[in-house]
């Protein structure tokens, strides 16, 4: 597979409702194409299917099918990539970054990773640290909440917001943006505007 891609798992003979829940469901792959484990990481919410995935027996067995999609990163490295990833949205940009450091792409990357909390956010730790493994690379994580954080949370608060991005990208010139997560938080950023150009 290609960093970033999905792919539908369905868990075989699953002990889900069929009439209430579909019998699969797609999940970005968070690992990348070097590494030797696939992984996919998600939220297990009240539904019948994650349940089910949740409560498998390690030796389990599923069926996936793909890979499937097109978010990946593009091939003109003299263009940046700018990231806006709200929560779990940010398992294939995972994939991404973590290839992209391994294979020592010449790409400049930035990231920007909303949570309410720093407990939430997946991947927070290694994220930061692969600044150390690739120079081109730079990781802004968001709190949107940040004083329920305990300790409480040092580093950017509030919203993805057009000041917030531009205080990061003022020399960088033509991004490409890369949007995912929830669809309140992909509606959001979409309506973001240059407040000199509305």
């Amino acid at each position: 597979f290609t960093a970033g891609q999905f792919a539908e798992l369905s868990v075989l003979n699953p002990e889900v409702d069929a009439a209430s829940e579909p019998e699969h469901l797609a999940f970005s792959m968070a690992s990348s194409p070097e590494e030797t484990e696939l992984m996919f990481a998600t939220r297990i919410r009240g539904g019948a299917f994650k349940q089910a995935l949740r409560n498998m027996a390690l030796g389990s067995e599923i069926q996936l099918e793909g890979p499937y999609g097109n978010f990946i990163l593009h091939e003109d490295a003299t263009r940046a990539a700018v990231f806006l990833a709200g929560g779990i949205g940010i398992t294939p940009v995972r994939s991404i970054l973590v290839h992209a450091a391994k294979a020592k792409l010449p790409n400049q990357l930035v990231l920007f990773y909303s949570n309410r909390k720093p407990e939430d956010a997946a991947f927070l730790d290694e994220l930061r640290d692969l600044q150390s493994l690739n120079p081109n690379y730079r990781f802004i994580p968001v709190m949107t909440q940040r004083e329920k954080s305990n300790p409480g949370w040092v580093g950017e608060a509030g919203h993805i917001d057009y000041k917030m991005i531009s205080k990061y990208l003022d020399a960088v010139v033509a991004p490409i943006y890369y949007v995912v997560g929830s669809p309140a938080f992909v509606q959001a950023l979409r309506e973001i505007k240059d407040p000199l150009h509305t």
